[in-house]
């Protein structure tokens, strides 16, 4: 079995979500939003941030996570701040010695809903049908969960690969 943190970063609003991978069969096991106070500065977000994924990890002990690359903002500012929460996303994982691994937006809605530019409520629909029975945590948390999902089925795949390769002698067609 393998537990997988996905993460949806934000500055106001970061989404996770925690599934179990055991073969092909995935079970949600947590999800929520860690969230920052917008009228401190920069960096006490930044912390708060890091506090709680920190505090998600240690409870929920990941094996693996998965963060969602962000989107360009037309603010440059807004960007900028985006991007500095994503570094908090990729840290806290990273520091902890868990792998990270990163997807786009548009492979993680492909992935989940089978089209690229899929909208939100379709992600999410399309994560309560693979998750049965899972309460979600709102958007973000839904989309953090759709990462999770997405790295699932990507390391289903890598270890496919890899199960061919060895029973082939490394070699793969």
């Amino acid at each position: 079995m393998v537990r997988v943190l996905g993460i949806d970063p934000g500055l106001q609003r970061t989404g996770w979500g925690v599934i179990d991978l055991n073969d092909n069969h995935m079970r949600h096991v947590a999800n929520g939003v860690v969230t920052s106070t917008q009228a401190l500065s920069l960096a006490e977000r930044l912390v708060q941030l890091y506090a709680g994924l920190t505090d998600i990890i240690n409870q929920w002990e990941p094996d693996e996570a998965a963060v969602e690359e962000t989107f360009v903002n037309k603010n440059p500012v807004s960007t900028l701040k985006l991007g500095q929460a994503r570094g908090v996303a990729l840290l806290a994982p990273a520091r902890m010695g868990i792998p990270v691994t990163e997807y786009t937006p548009n492979a993680v809605k492909k992935t989940v809903v089978g089209a690229g530019h899929a909208a939100k409520q379709q992600v999410e629909m399309m994560v309560s049908t693979l998750l049965p029975g899972c309460k979600i945590a709102g958007a973000d948390a839904a989309d953090a969960l759709a990462v999770a999902i997405c790295h699932a089925q990507h390391a289903g795949n890598r270890a496919m690969m890899a199960r061919y390769q060895n029973q082939n002698g490394g070699s793969a067609r």
